[in-house]
């Protein structure tokens, strides 16, 4: 019994090593054939894709440099639609646009200069920031806080566009903005202390945003020491021909304002009141090609409308439609006014690629505050105070039918 008892004992532990060895070589081969499947996975498995790179870019090249010897900069924002914006940190001056026609051909819709030269010699304010105050101030004066504040007399009896050395002839710094989403850049400069007779010293920004949506955003912001007063805009001229040889009476507007500023014969205001323009020749509250009633609007358009809006709000303001090529040109503003004006005094200016650029081939339209609000406190105010912030926006959207 004791030899048997062995036996099974000593068969039973042969069994229990043979059977722990067969345990061990099927788990090994079963770790083999997981890892072998992993790797067989692994080399059939499709490369990903790199995650969608944004084709945004911003580019910052010589322009040239000043008589004072600054260097200048043309700064070009592309998006991957292929719309292209050029820009100079020289007056935050816009170069250039190019956007497609219905046929999917690439133009510039700007009027400009090929070089810098042709911005420091600018007397049209041709893509110009326009600044500390965009319009007129009659007679050059203004009061504030009792005080009577003079500024320098740039056109007759009027100060103009900021004055004799205005914001689109000052060099600002420009800073490139890194965004997956937008391609921008932004230009900072401080307007001192008495600068062309206005008070305080203004910290300003102006950035030129460009989107995947195809839209373009100018956004201006401000701070003061001292009480002053500001309207900034852009004042560019555009023709959606894409050929500044071509007039621009075809294209279609449409404006939302139901009213407009009265002004004199050098364009600051009658009254402190807007008036209709039903009935009138400046009425464009539905689509109206330029040319309709021009010539009975002697030497053309140069009006400053009453945007259909009640608060600060981005508010859709202007659609411009050129049935030719297609192009269509919309702009929402925040500011209560914009001015249209169609190029009257462009006769015999040279520009890009040397066209001798004519009245009535180009128009502007300019978001801003009413001509000579400082006079008139019925208009919306046009004073910013330490501590507030000046916050305008335009956005400018492009597309095609």
């Amino acid at each position: 019994m004791n030899i048997h008892s062995e036996t099974l004992e000593l068969l039973s532990r042969t069994l229990l090593v043979k059977k722990l060895s067969f345990l061990k070589l099927f788990f090994k081969f079963f770790l083999i054939i997981i890892v072998s499947f992993s790797i067989l996975q692994n080399c059939t498995k499709k490369p990903q894709k790199p995650e969608t790179q944004s084709k945004m870019n911003a580019k910052k090249e010589i322009f040239g440099k000043t008589q004072e010897g600054d260097e200048i900069y043309l700064f070009t924002l592309t998006n991957s639609n292929g719309l292209k914006a050029k820009i100079t940190n020289f007056g935050a001056n816009w170069v250039s646009f190019e956007t497609p026609d219905k046929s999917g051909t690439f133009n510039d819709i700007t009027l400009g200069y090929d070089n810098l030269t042709g911005y420091m010699n600018d007397t049209e304010y041709l893509g110009a920031t326009v600044g500390r105050y965009a319009c007129g101030i009659g007679n050059g004066r203004f009061v504030l806080n009792g005080i009577e504040y003079k500024l320098a007399l740039n056109a007759g009896q009027k100060h103009a566009h900021g004055g004799v050395k205005g914001f689109n002839k000052v060099v600002w710094k420009g800073e490139e903005i890194k965004d997956n989403k937008s391609a921008s850049i932004k230009f900072s400069y401080v307007s001192k202390d008495g600068e062309e007779g206005y008070p305080g010293n203004l910290s300003v920004t102006v950035s030129y945003i460009l989107t995947e949506n195809n839209e373009f955003t100018i956004m201006y912001e401000g701070e003061t020491d001292k009480p002053t007063i500001i309207n900034l805009t852009n004042h560019s001229y555009f023709n959606l021909t894409g050929d500044p040889s071509n007039d621009i009476l075809n294209h279609e507007l449409t404006i939302n304002a139901d009213n407009y500023i009265p002004l004199d014969e050098i364009g600051l205001p009658n009254s402190s009141k807007s008036e209709s323009v039903k009935g009138t020749l400046l009425d464009f509250t539905t689509a109206e090609k330029i040319g309709t009633r021009i010539k009975k609007v002697s030497p053309g358009y140069d009006n400053c409308y009453v945007l259909n809006k009640n608060n600060e709000e981005l508010t859709f303001a202007i659609r411009v439609y050129e049935p030719n090529s297609g192009r269509i040109m919309e702009i929402f503003t925040t500011q209560p006014g914009i001015v249209f004006y169609t190029a009257n005094f462009l006769e015999g200016v040279v520009g890009k690629d040397g066209h001798v650029y004519k009245n009535h081939h180009a128009f502007c339209l300019e978001p801003q505050h009413f001509p000579d609000s400082p006079n008139h406190p019925e208009f919306p105010s046009v004073v910013l105070n330490p501590g507030e912030k000046y916050n305008h926006v335009i956005v400018y959207k492009f597309y095609t039918k």
